[in-house]
């Protein structure tokens, strides 16, 4: 598959006839909503986790330094908490060219997570990134994909800030993501480091 991913979402047929459709964001969507929106509510899906598996060659890095953000794996018998927002259809062209490196829509059914909302369903739709797109990484060990991350810069900033942002999103939902929170961990100055260096100021 190739890269920019654009035409064969607009390809699909997801949004004829609808005035609007729920969209589960997961990632850099939780904490960087750049477009307009009718209500969120916080919800999750089962049977998908978050990895840091995928290149960024357009957002945060570059195609010759390409930093690592998220897509969904599956895995059956977890659960992935995050934010649903109900969209207009319009919304796509700009959604579309923010996950244009290697993302498809697909649909999914979320569950909505707090009162009054609560346990109710929605169908609707979620970008993510499969091993057959040409911007996909795989796995690779914690301190690995830190590494990466944390050399990657690209047009949207440092990859740093991408997982840090998010990091803080979930724990402020009370979701903290495993995954996420170790690699998190890999990059934030330790409490250690950061006592050390205030003993010595002057």
């Amino acid at each position: 598959m190739a890269n920019d991913t654009r035409e064969l979402n607009r390809r699909q047929d997801h949004l004829t006839g609808r005035s609007d459709i729920w969209l589960f964001g997961y990632g850099s969507l939780i904490h960087k909503v750049d477009f307009p929106y009718l209500e969120s509510r916080e919800a999750s899906i089962k049977g998908w986790a978050r990895r840091f598996w995928q290149a960024s060659h357009d957002h945060r890095g570059t195609p010759e330094s390409p930093g690592r953000v998220l897509t969904l794996v599956e895995a059956p018998g977890e659960t992935c908490v995050g934010v649903a927002y109900r969209v207009t259809p319009d919304v796509f062209g700009h959604l579309d060219h923010r996950e244009k490196n290697g993302y498809l829509r697909l649909t999914i059914d979320m569950t909505f997570v707090r009162p009054p909302h609560q346990n109710l369903h929605a169908n609707g739709l979620i970008y993510i990134a499969g091993p057959d797109n040409a911007a996909w990484l795989g796995p690779a060990s914690d301190a690995e994909i830190a590494a990466q991350i944390a050399r990657s810069r690209g047009p949207s900033g440092r990859n740093i800030d991408y997982v840090l942002k998010l990091d803080d999103a979930l724990q402020a939902m009370g979701a903290e993501d495993l995954h996420v929170a170790a690699i998190a961990k890999h990059l934030r100055p330790s409490t250690s480091t950061q006592s050390s260096a205030k003993g010595r100021q002057p």
